[in-house]
């Protein structure tokens, strides 16, 4: 098992086994498989030719059995003449009888009359077959479905001169006709089928598969002589046909003779040869196998085992090492690979840490996880007792916050950093500003910002500042407990893990500052959709706060929460575009402003479709007005089908509507709300949301003060 290891295991093995096989089999395998190919089909020709001449012999027998029976009808009509006709019987052989089922005679369109054995229902004579059998020549005719059985006719006039006074009906044994009785002179293995063209199947042999009759047939009607093979759905099988010409002396169409064989059967000796080959070639393959082997293990083992520790390390496995006791070059290369292993350890170790911070802290837009990357993998990157991250606050005047790793393990990076609130003084910031790259400082000479680098016991610090477009946003200090120069390589690439976080820091600070430019925006545009009205000041804001409460007890995550929040924002977006004596009306609104102020969320959705990015809050302003029981606008939703937000919205809409004053009313007691709310479950309100809404009103602890409660209201549209 050890030579089979090695060999797999050498590229050079391999090129020696192949050049063994190429050598020693290749020849062997390429003249046997010609010999296959030859042998084959020579007795593929020989097979065809064999049944080739069967087919003729068979036709050739088969027509003279016809002969035969035209003979015997010709010496027994003219002998029973009209006196067949008056006394319906006749004496005849075995002979005849085993030839012909049945004998009969026939006047005109009279029904035939038996004169030996049975004719039964004999077929209607054509115009040309009776002009055939006033020649004075026998008709063969049959009958029957071919899916059953076809019976076969030979006719002959009782007087030639005169077809009138009656014909002599014979129908012929097909199992005489066929050769297909236990005295048959068919070849053992050979199946047969007989064809009336153009593709009446008349007989074929019940060895054949079903499908065979129908597609042989179809394949001779192209000549009279000719083979095929067929190997359509089933066992493959070698056909050759012969046609027999009936036309002339039987007045028929004529009939192909098909006689096909197994190709297994016709083909056994190439199996049995096929079986041998592979088990010579097998053997050689094992004698040229077991003989490269014992020479490769003998002259290339240094070399797999090299191979090998190569593979090891280039799976990262650094504690590889070669042991070779050869005395020779290879002995010198195999100190030389351990050599190299044992710093490539080192090299690759620190990439990997590099790397990974890299990776965390580009891909972080939170600044603390960025942080926390580099407190728990900077030390295996640079070699160093302590790590320091100072970040500085973008307002520029110097206040900031230090993390340290005291107190961390390695390949944490998730863990929460500890923060200390510091401050830089524009003197101490100089100093980084004339040192971009690096600075390598006594504890003594470190500034106030790094003293929690400096309360764990170190002696001096490598100090790498972080610029953010050219202005100094924090800084990254490694502690030495030891007064030892850090090498250029551990500097190169701590300068690295520092403009990484540096760019990190950027895109993180961008992302704040745009996520806070987009709410924002959101709550100006929220205010300005309630300054439209003076009675819906503030709305929008306290439907989204509650909103959000339902949406948290109800377990929605964080993400779903912010375009619940982002949706609540917009909601009444649309009524910018209703006119403000309907929005301000004090009365009840007739018909057509009743239908202008439901507009408003189709109006919203119009507005908010060209922004992409508000996609997922059009449910929320199109549907917070749709009813759990269908009784809604704009569409009439029911169920679940009302999107989850905008249910959650209508729950908290509704209730923010009913407590504040509106133009036609004054707010309802918050108590008297609840009730209705909770009434309408079911029927305006999804129950799930309710249940939400009930468990936030419980929580709160002090009632919104409001005016009486009123029997009618009208609802916020």
């Amino acid at each position: 098992m050890r030579i089979q290891a090695s060999f797999l295991r050498s590229k050079v093995a391999r090129r020696i086994f192949v050049l063994f096989i190429l050598c020693a089999l290749v020849p062997m395998a390429a003249l046997a498989t010609l010999s296959f190919i030859q042998v084959s089909g020579e007795l593929r020709q020989q097979s065809q030719q064999r049944l080739r001449q069967a087919a003729k012999a068979t036709g050739t027998a088969m027509y003279e059995r016809l002969l035969l029976l035209e003979s015997q009808l010709r010496l027994l009509a003219p002998a029973l003449g009209r006196r067949a006709l008056r006394a319906p019987s006749l004496e005849v052989g075995e002979e005849l009888l085993a030839r012909f089922q049945g004998l009969a005679v026939q006047a005109g369109d009279a029904r035939a009359v038996p004169l030996a054995g049975a004719v039964a229902d004999p077929p209607v004579l054509t115009e040309a077959q009776r002009a055939h059998l006033g020649a004075g020549k026998t008709l063969l005719v049959h009958r029957g479905d071919p899916r059953d059985s076809i019976r076969i006719f030979m006719v002959r006039a009782l007087e030639p001169s005169d077809p009138g006074q009656g014909v002599l009906w014979a129908e012929v044994n097909t199992t005489y006709l066929w050769d297909i009785g236990p005295d048959s002179t068919l070849p053992a293995d050979a199946e047969v089928c007989v064809v009336e063209q153009p593709a009446l199947v008349l007989y074929c042999s019940p060895g054949l598969p079903a499908a065979y009759p129908a597609a042989a047939a179809r394949r001779v009607a192209r000549s009279a002589v000719g083979r095929f093979e067929w190997d359509e759905s089933g066992p493959s099988y070698l056909a050759s046909y012969w046609s027999l010409f009936l036309l002339p002396g039987f007045g028929a169409p004529n009939w192909t003779v098909i006689l096909a064989a197994p190709g297994r059967s016709a083909l056994a000796p190439v199996a049995e040869f096929a079986k041998t080959f592979p088990l010579v070639v097998l053997l050689a393959f094992w004698v040229v196998l077991l003989l490269s082997l014992v020479q490769i293990r003998r002259s290339l083992g240094p070399i797999a085992q090299l191979k090998e520790g190569t593979a090891r390390v280039a799976s990262r496995d650094f504690s590889a090492r070669v042991s070779i006791r050869s005395g020779d070059e290879f002995e010198e290369l195999a100190g030389s690979f351990n050599t190299m292993a044992d710093r490539l350890g080192k090299q690759f170790h620190a990439l990997g840490a590099l790397g990974e911070i890299g990776r965390v802290v580009l891909a972080a837009l939170d600044t603390r996880k960025i942080v926390a990357a580099v407190l728990a993998r900077m030390r295996e990157v640079v070699p160093c007792d302590g790590v320091a991250v100072t970040l500085l606050l973008a307002d520029g005047r110097g206040g900031g916050q230090t993390y340290t790793d005291a107190g961390r393990r390695a390949g944490e990076p998730d863990a929460p950093p500890r923060p200390e609130a510091i401050r830089l003084e524009p003197e101490e910031a100089s100093v980084f500003g004339a040192h971009r790259e690096a600075v390598m400082l006594p504890v003594a000479e470190l500034p106030a910002c790094l003293a929690p680098l400096a309360r764990d016991g170190l002696l001096n610090a490598l100090v790498l500042p972080l610029f953010i477009q050219h202005r100094l946003a924090g800084l990254v200090a490694l502690g030495y407990r030891d007064a030892v120069t850090c090498a250029p390589e551990d500097r190169e690439q701590a300068r690295q893990v520092a403009d990484q976080v540096a760019v990190a820091l950027a895109n993180a600070r961008l992302v704040e500052e745009l996520d806070a430019l987009n709410w924002g925006a959101l709550y100006a545009l929220a205010r300005a959709i309630d300054a439209k009205s003076p009675w819906t000041a503030g709305h929008s804001e306290r439907v989204t706060a509650l909103a959000l409460r339902i949406g948290r007890v109800m377990g929605l995550p964080q993400q779903e929460l912010d375009i619940l929040h982002r949706g609540g924002l917009l909601h009444d977006i649309g009524k910018l575009g209703i006119p403000p004596p309907i929005l301000d009306k004090p009365g009840r609104l007739d018909d057509e402003e009743l239908r202008c102020m439901r507009s408003h969320v189709e109006i919203g959705a119009r507005i908010l479709e060209p922004i992409a990015a508000y996609g997922e809050v059009i449910p929320i302003v199109l549907q917070h007005h749709e009813r759990f029981d269908g009784k809604g606008y704009p569409a009439g939703l029911e169920g679940e089908a009302i999107d989850l937000y905008a249910r959650i919205f209508s729950v908290a809409d509704c209730y923010d509507a009913q407590v504040s004053d509106r133009p036609y009313r004054a707010g309802m007691d918050r108590g008297h709300v609840i009730e209705n709310i909770t009434r309408d479950a079911r029927r305006a309100f999804d129950p799930r949301v309710v249940e939400a809404f009930l468990q936030v009103m419980a929580e709160e602890q002090e009632p919104r003060p409001a005016a009486a409660p009123q029997a009618a209201t009208t609802p916020d549209l």
